[in-house]
């Protein structure tokens, strides 16, 4: 489908938006930071709504605050626009994220955690599950 220059822009810029980025919208990619650069990339991913999205470590070179910005992003991706993101984390904060999270230690999946989809993400069942793998 055809996507009106005008509809293009208002995307864009809400995804900017989203990722904390609206106010450089009109900058080039040398004059952002690296973090800045990272979130601009996530944004470009979510632009043209992909029903699947891999994500390898989103946050890890982020802030906690900024790394929240962004897993909200995704989540508000998933929910609102039906879209999967599978994530690659070493983060229990990240991972909260999940409706569902796979373990995977030495190459094989040890366990799942099926979280749900809910909106506290907190990351209390996750780690205590985790706890119990000795993870």
């Amino acid at each position: 489908s055809v996507i009106s220059a005008g509809s293009r822009r208002r995307r864009a810029l809400d995804l900017l938006e989203r990722v904390g980025l609206a106010d450089l919208a009109d900058h080039l990619p040398a004059e952002l930071s690296g973090g800045e650069q990272q979130r601009v990339a996530i944004a470009r991913a979510l632009v043209t709504r992909p029903a699947l999205l891999f994500a390898d470590e989103p946050t890890g070179n982020l802030d906690y605050t900024t790394g929240t910005e962004i897993l909200e992003a995704l989540w508000r991706s998933c929910v609102e626009r039906r879209q999967t993101v599978v994530l690659v984390t070493h983060d229990s904060k990240a991972a909260a994220y999940a409706d569902r999270v796979l373990v995977i230690s030495d190459g094989r999946i040890r366990d799942e955690i099926v979280l749900g989809r809910r909106d506290d993400h907190d990351t209390s069942p996750l780690v205590s599950r985790l706890a119990e793998l000795g993870l």
